[in-house]
């Protein structure tokens, strides 16, 4: 049912721009483009004298003609005339004070430690740029996500570490189908999922699958779109869980706040198993608490090296902050 709205704009529907146009004055003209003007100025489907205002109101003097404007140019700086040196150059070598604020630290040490300088106030000798090796771009990851999934679900023995980092288009159902997976295989250790897009659901069904996996021990879910509550269910899925060692959560796409950070102290202070914790905290409240909790785990396992227990870690008492 349309609205009187929508039935008083049916009458510009069949309306003639072009004659609209030709009817305003240059004063409606000129206003009409200081409007367009902050539409949408970084189009970059419009070529570049389209996507700004002519800020020109000079007549054109005729057509462009390039060969006759690079003439130009180039007559104009044969003719422009240098800027004399302040000091002029004589050829005599002189010590630069201050040297160590124009090289890096290495650099510098180096020159101090060179028995070529006599005068250690001056330095004189040509120090070369450090070379930095090359780096090539890291490889496209060549994980088969539906081959490796079937492995997880058929309990697969060989199959002890899945790393689909990077996959940008892995289907948030099939991650939700790993984490299912994962709740029955008793092989996999390690599992890392760094920059796929994955978001809370995706944290939650893993949130799950840690109550119920007994053989995991790194979890890794860094570089994502996983908010406070997704990270929330994964922590505190650590209350049921004391297989996982190594958990990371760092750098998703906003910061988690101060209450979710206290919340993930608490429930690190309640797992005895976590042995690293991958995230940078904002407030050193929760970073103290979290670095002590995954601290006292460390040195109960060490402490149960040196006594040579290789049962189970036992709960510690703990007294929460």
């Amino acid at each position: 049912m349309s609205t009187p709205f929508k039935k008083e704009l049916e009458k510009y529907r069949d309306v003639d721009e072009e004659d609209l146009l030709r009817k305003l004055s240059e004063e409606e003209i000129q206003q009409l483009e200081d409007e367009l003007e902050e539409l949408d100025p970084d189009n970059e489907l419009l070529p570049a004298g389209l996507r700004q205002k002519d800020q020109t109101k000079k007549t054109p003097t005729g057509p462009l003609n390039r060969d006759q404007l690079l003439e130009h140019l180039e007559k104009q700086a044969k003719e422009y005339k240098d800027r004399e040196d302040l000091v002029p150059y004589t050829g005599e070598k002189r010590a630069i004070l201050g040297m160590h604020t124009l090289m890096s630290n290495q650099q510098y040490y180096e020159a101090l430690a060179s028995s070529t300088i006599v005068n250690k106030e001056g330095l004189n000798s040509v120090i070369q740029p450090t070379r930095y090796k090359q780096v090539p771009d890291e490889l496209p990851n060549s994980t088969d996500v539906e081959e490796t999934l079937k492995q997880v679900m058929e309990n697969d023995p060989e199959l002890e570490e899945i790393n689909l980092n990077n996959i940008k288009n892995i289907p948030l159902a099939t991650l939700k189908a790993y984490a299912e997976a994962l709740k029955g295989n008793t092989y996999v250790k390690k599992f890392s999922i760094v920059g796929t897009r994955s978001n809370d659901p995706v944290a939650i069904s893993f949130a799950e699958m840690l109550k119920v996996n007994k053989t995991l021990k790194s979890l890794n879910v860094e570089s994502n779109f996983i908010t406070g509550n997704g990270i929330l269910a994964l922590v505190k899925a650590l209350q049921y869980n004391n297989s996982l060692v190594e958990l990371k959560i760092d750098n998703q796409c906003q910061q988690l706040g101060n209450k979710v950070e206290m919340e993930i102290a608490n429930m690190l202070e309640q797992n005895p198993a976590l042995l690293k914790f991958g995230y940078h905290f904002t407030q050193q409240g929760p970073r103290l608490r979290a670095s002590n909790a995954v601290m006292s785990n460390n040195d109960l396992v060490r402490q149960s090296r040196l006594q040579g227990l290789n049962g189970p870690i036992f709960p510690r008492c703990r007294t929460t902050v």
